[in-house]
């Protein structure tokens, strides 16, 4: 038996979500050490499917609402040893340098703010992570006005030199 399912990711307002792979009971705990040491005031939380033993979905998070966010997604996906981090006040790639050197961490599959849909295949055994769709379709190939706007708002963010 193989069933192919997918699971809608939509990240609310001015939120980011990771999505990775893990091996050890313990991520969910290295995980809010490597985010909280990554960047001052972010907010987040993580939801970690354990697939072993009890198989609970374990959080944690410095942000309720995100927190259970990530959990109840997390919940849904019941994938492996997969893990899904909610966050707020930081950008991924202000984290993913420290979520990538966890321990446990085996890989990860996205990390954006734009609306994923997880594709997961589910056997007699249960259920894993195919790979990802991560935001819209290309419509074109850049034009010299849109780089001079992507190089604007880099600037604009503080990610590259006035």
């Amino acid at each position: 038996m193989l069933e192919l399912k997918t699971v809608k990711i939509d990240p609310v307002k001015d939120c980011n979500v990771i999505l990775g792979m893990a091996h050890f009971i313990k991520t969910v705990e290295d995980l809010y050490e490597a985010l909280v040491n990554a960047v001052p005031g972010i907010r987040f939380g993580i939801g970690f499917c354990e697939s072993s033993g009890p198989c609970l979905v374990r959080s944690e998070g410095n942000d309720e609402e995100l927190k259970r966010m990530a959990a109840e997604k997390a919940f849904e996906i019941a994938c492996g040893h997969s893990f899904l981090i909610y966050m707020k006040n930081a950008y991924p790639l202000n984290v993913l340098d420290k979520v990538k050197h966890a321990p446990e961490v085996c890989t990860i599959y996205s990390a954006t703010a734009n609306p994923l849909e997880v594709i997961i295949a589910e056997t007699e055994q249960g259920r894993g992570i195919i790979g990802v769709v991560d935001g819209l379709k290309s419509r074109g190939i850049e034009s010299a006005e849109d780089v001079k706007e992507r190089k604007e708002f880099l600037r604009k963010i503080g990610y590259k030199l006035g």
